[in-house]
């Protein structure tokens, strides 16, 4: 992997129950952690949906692999720009080489 590519800070973001602003306990995304990738944009698709037009921007991202991330699966999100509120929906994740790193398929939200 060339490491120099890996210039951009993504949030990966683990689903699971969070404490929300009146101290209750709801589903969310709680940060996982902050890494460095490569983010390459796919051409973006529209579609009609219910009378709506439907943007996606599907979106390949590649980390380096560690312990933090190997179990990073389709139930977790991703936030690029880091801060931005941005987030991805992960369709899924492939391990490239023998632990060498995770390339990430993921479709942007149109409410992020």
């Amino acid at each position: 992997m060339d490491a120099g590519a890996m210039d951009r800070r993504v949030a990966l973001l683990r689903a699971g129950t969070v404490t929300d602003d009146y101290g209750d306990e709801v589903d969310g995304f709680a940060p996982l952690a902050t890494v460095w990738a490569s983010v390459k944009p796919s051409p973006g698709t529209e579609r009609l949906a219910s009378a709506e037009n439907a943007a996606t921007a599907p979106t390949v991202i590649t980390i380096r692999y560690s312990r933090k991330v190997a179990d990073l699966n389709p139930r977790d999100r991703i936030e690029y720009p880091v801060g931005s509120g941005r987030q991805f929906d992960i369709k899924s994740v492939v391990e490239i080489g023998r632990r060498e790193g995770l390339q990430i398929a993921a479709i942007g939200r149109a409410d992020g």
